[in-house]
């Protein structure tokens, strides 16, 4: 590998010792971006466990996904900066560890503000994780075996992604929803163990961090997302609310007129100038937005109307992962010879059709017919889609912004991700409460009774009926809130499937042709 660009250094490995480097600074970041994806994942089959254990309701679950995602998202261009500059082995080294103490305080949190934060602690560490696995890498493998290596992290971190709800299901059963935290610390130590033989890469010493970019763009996502969560329950007209939303557009303005002026921004606008860059992270955005939909309502909806058991909703997911386990490689196999575009515009409208398949859901979902034909699908679409992807949109930005382009690319997707939860956990949560307060006439309720409709109407996804309901009337209660459950969960997947189809249109239409 020729040394890079505008002052990268890069230290080779030594003779002899490469192939020995490659396999073991793929196992290392395999392991140490499963662990920030398993909690990406994981979470979600235990929400109703936390709910039940910290009283809290969709707005705590929102908020326990949502906070990692946030500062996840926020700051992998941070981290993505740090690694150029400081070198990518000592920063993911130093998320892995900071990774593994932020989950030790979240499997003994004892309160949702304490839990929220510690998951917000999550998130700034996997920010400096995952940008820098990426680029370790993109460093360490040659280019003709490149998108074979992003094949096998993809299919591995995919199964880590998908297989989360999976293992927290079989924790939360067998033990407690604090274990699918606790269970990092295993993976954590023996990574930290493999990173010592990862290569030394190129670090660009000229260059700064911009923490001023960073605070900004992290303080101008929380605002918008604290609004579309806190919404269902104070209303747009709320002052709390309407400051979030406009105080947080006003400093993402100012972000990116910042990076604009910054002599080394961590967000170099430049690098949008390429096609298949900026297209692909747009495809990014609509994929990983509709499957992170998909999977927090669907495993909630599972449990909570559908009377799955944690593990059986967590298995519910299982065949997505084996497709992408037994599927991925071969798929990034075939497109560094055809060419990414077929891959990366067919996938996600496989996808997609897998997400609308979920419309077919009812009250008490069949597995083999309603649920298993539509993760099949969607699992089939992410293994053609995933690791094209990956490898297409870094191998389009310059060498000596490796680490900003998998930060870039990681944080459009957890983004994605945080918007599209929090935007869908708004729409599901009105459709809920439209449909319970249409169906107990909550136009014709007046004092006690109006005030109990608007209690119930506010607890989403949720089908138990409140005490104090009278018997005659627990019958009706319990039909209104079914029906208005399914409704509400129709329409996430109506959204996740949109989202997914526009990604593969878009990369149709956008991607260049050319073979890898």
């Amino acid at each position: 590998m020729p040394p890079a660009a505008h002052g990268l250094r890069h230290v080779p490995s030594a003779p002899g010792a490469t192939a020995r480097a490659e396999r073991l600074t793929l196992i290392a970041c395999i392991l140490g971006s499963s662990a920030a994806f398993l909690d990406a994942t994981i979470v979600n089959v235990a929400l109703p466990a936390i709910r039940a254990s910290l009283h809290g309701g969709l707005t705590l679950q929102e908020w326990v996904v949502d906070a990692y995602l946030l500062t996840l998202g926020s700051l992998l261009l941070v981290g993505g900066s740090l690694g150029d500059v400081l070198g990518r082995r000592r920063i993911f080294a130093l998320g892995v560890a900071g990774f593994g103490v932020a989950s030790a305080a979240c499997a003994i949190a004892p309160d949702p503000g304490l839990l929220i934060a510690a998951r917000a602690m999550q998130g700034v560490a996997a920010a400096l994780l995952v940008p820098s696995n990426l680029a370790l890498i993109m460093d360490t493998f040659p280019a003709q075996r490149r998108s074979a290596a992003i094949g096998t992290w993809t299919a591995w971190t995919g199964i880590a992604t998908v297989a989360g709800p999976l293992l927290g299901g079989l924790l939360v059963q067998i033990a407690s929803w604090r274990w699918v935290f606790a269970i990092n610390l295993p993976l954590v130590l023996v990574t930290l163990w493999l990173a010592r033989a990862i290569p030394t890469t190129g670090r660009d010493r000229s260059a700064g961090v911009d923490w001023v970019g960073g605070l900004l763009v992290a303080l101008g996502l929380a605002g918008p997302i604290f609004a579309l969560i806190e919404q269902p329950s104070y209303g747009w007209a709320s002052p709390r609310v309407t400051a979030a939303l406009l105080g947080g557009c006003v400093l993402l303005g100012a972000f990116a007129a910042w990076e604009r002026r910054h002599p080394s921004p961590m967000l170099p606008f430049g690098i949008f100038r390429a096609r298949t860059f900026a297209v692909g992270n747009l495809a990014t955005f609509l994929l990983y937005g509709g499957l992170s939909v998909a999977m927090f309502f669907l495993v909630v909806f599972l449990q909570q109307v559908g009377g799955y058991r944690p593990l059986l909703a967590g298995l519910a997911m299982l065949p997505t992962s084996m497709l992408l386990f037994l599927l991925a490689r071969r798929f990034g196999a075939l497109a560094d010879r055809l060419g990414p575009r077929p891959f990366m515009g067919v996938g996600p409208i496989v996808a997609g059709a897998g997400l609308l398949l979920l419309l077919r859901l009812g009250a008490r979902p069949a597995y083999l017919t309603e649920v298993l034909p539509a993760v099949a699908l969607l699992g089939l679409g992410m293994s053609i889609t995933v690791a094209p992807l990956t490898a297409t949109v870094l191998s389009a930005a310059p060498a000596a912004h490796s680490g900003i382009a998998s930060g870039v690319n990681n944080a459009i997707a957890r983004v994605a991700g945080l918007i599209a939860i929090a935007a869908g956990g708004a729409l599901v949560a009105a459709r809920f409460s439209a449909e319970v307060r249409h169906g107990l006439g909550a136009a014709r309720a007046t004092g006690a009774q109006a005030r109990a409709i608007r209690t119930v109407a506010a607890d989403t996804l949720q089908v138990r009926v409140p005490s104090g309901v009278p018997a005659s009337a627990q019958a009706h209660v319990h039909a209104v809130l079914v029906h208005a459950s399914v409704g509400a969960v129709h329409l996430a997947m109506l959204l996740a499937g949109a989202l997914a189809v526009s990604a593969g249109v878009l990369s149709l239409l956008g991607i260049e042709g050319r073979r890898g």
